[in-house]
């Protein structure tokens, strides 16, 4: 499946390749997090986007401006093909009728870390999920080539 293109908002992040790993552990580490609407903290949950923050903020350490939107993530990060994807990209769908509105860290094996919705926790998932895989708009890169 082709990517979803979506107009960038700023140059895309180019984060150390380093820190692929590490955004991957940081991830898991969070399974099991309550979700939270408007979350970002481990202590008072996590909704999509803002796991997806967290993470990243840990891995770049102030070295870049992080989105905090499913939206502005997607407009600031580059395209990538299922092929292609790797540890550490993000992995993006369509699960209110709007593109780009739930977002998740790919972590290999068609898997994704992501907090889903309300009353739930942050989980590891399958790309191949019966609700996921119809609503999966493509990954994204955040870390340069």
């Amino acid at each position: 499946r082709a990517p979803q293109p979506v107009p960038p908002t700023q140059p895309p992040l180019a984060l150390d390749p380093a820190g692929r790993e590490a955004s991957v552990a940081k991830a898991m580490l969070l399974v099991n997090t309550p979700y939270r609407y408007g979350g970002n903290t481990p202590e008072g949950g996590f909704d999509c986007s803002g796991l997806v923050q967290y993470v990243y903020a840990r891995v770049a350490a102030g070295t870049a401006r992080l989105p905090r939107t499913t939206a502005q993530w997607a407009a600031a990060t580059a395209p990538v093909s299922d092929a292609g994807l790797q540890r550490g990209d993000l992995v993006f769908f369509n699960t209110t009728g709007t593109p780009f509105s739930h977002m998740g860290i790919y972590v290999g094996n068609d898997q994704f870390v992501h907090a889903p919705s309300s009353g739930g926790t942050v989980r590891r998932d399958s790309l191949n999920n019966r609700y996921f895989a119809p609503r999966y708009l493509g990954g994204r890169r955040v870390f340069a080539a």
